[in-house]
């Protein structure tokens, strides 16, 4: 084999073939088959992750075409996320170290917190300067805290998880990044750590699959701690209860942006009183929504 294939663009179409071969699934930073094959080479091979086109003809040395074949052999063994496999994700271009112990992010609020907090229609969202208190309910890996702590960089921000694995690696990303004087860390049960602190923005990105769906998750989204994914039979059970206290933590005039996936409809449906401003973003249609105190 290592005889056989030379280039990069020699293994990246071996490593496609293979992925389709093999009927992986794909959705944990990257979408496609050929994305995700681009970016488990150059990660390996520690090459910029942007494009794998300048890198295309390069010939590989017996070690590295070693090592290339060997991650395209664990993601068909092992399916899990690519990843997990290299202990890297990227969102906007910014990386992030991430481990079994998270759920891969991916979240359309990051879009927001990277165009200028710019709505669909071009409309500033949130002011920068108005912004000092920022909460990112459901951190997970810290990601969305640390993106807001780079477009509001004179905001304390505080971040909350349930789970403590979680936490541990949402410190690894903080300590990466440099930014431990600006993010705190806290482990409870969305608020409840909080002690009546309100907000200039709450930013929510809380587990929001149905039960079923769970249940039918393909090995890649099983790989992942189902606490991060699972909220009731409808997916919203979390969305609910924190729709239920938010206003108790916003200060007047702060702002809600939450994430809930496809459940826009019952989400209507129950709270047809609450003004909610839907954000869409390039990708996603009625997943995010914004709500000002």
């Amino acid at each position: 084999m290592t005889t056989e294939l030379q280039t990069i663009r020699d293994y990246l179409r071996y490593a496609v073939s293979q992925f389709r071969a093999a009927k992986l699934v794909h959705g944990h930073g990257t979408t496609s088959v050929v994305d995700e094959a681009a970016f488990l080479i150059l990660e390996t091979l520690h090459l910029p992750v942007e494009d794998i086109n300048p890198w295309a003809e390069a010939r590989l040395t017996d070690p590295e075409k070693q090592a290339v074949l060997d991650i395209i052999a664990k993601r068909i063994s092992t399916r899990k996320p690519a990843a997990y496999l290299v202990n890297k994700t990227y969102m906007h271009g910014v990386p992030f170290y991430v481990d079994e112990r998270v759920i891969v992010p991916r979240s359309f609020i990051g879009d927001f917190l990277v165009n200028g907090m710019l709505g669909p229609d071009g409309d500033v969202i949130v002011e920068a300067e108005n912004v000092s208190s920022v909460l990112d309910l459901c951190t997970g890996s810290a990601c969305l805290a640390i993106l807001a702590s780079n477009f509001f960089p004179s905001a304390q921000i505080d971040a909350t998880d349930l789970s403590g694995d979680a936490l541990e690696v949402a410190r690894i990303n903080l300590k990466n990044h440099d930014v431990e004087d600006h993010i705190t860390l806290h482990q409870g049960d969305l608020f409840e750590p909080l002690k009546g602190k309100k907000y200039d923005l709450i930013l929510a990105n809380p587990p929001y699959v149905a039960k079923a769906e769970t249940e039918a998750f393909p090995p890649e989204y099983k790989a992942e701690p189902l606490m991060a994914h699972i909220s009731g039979d409808d997916g919203l059970d979390i969305v609910r209860r924190i729709l239920k206290d938010v206003k108790k933590h916003l200060t007047p005039g702060g702002v809600l942006i939450c994430e809930i996936g496809t459940g826009r409809h019952i989400i209507d449906a129950e709270y047809p009183k609450l003004d909610l401003v839907w954000l869409d973003t390039e990708q996603s249609h009625g997943e995010v929504f914004l709500l000002r105190n």
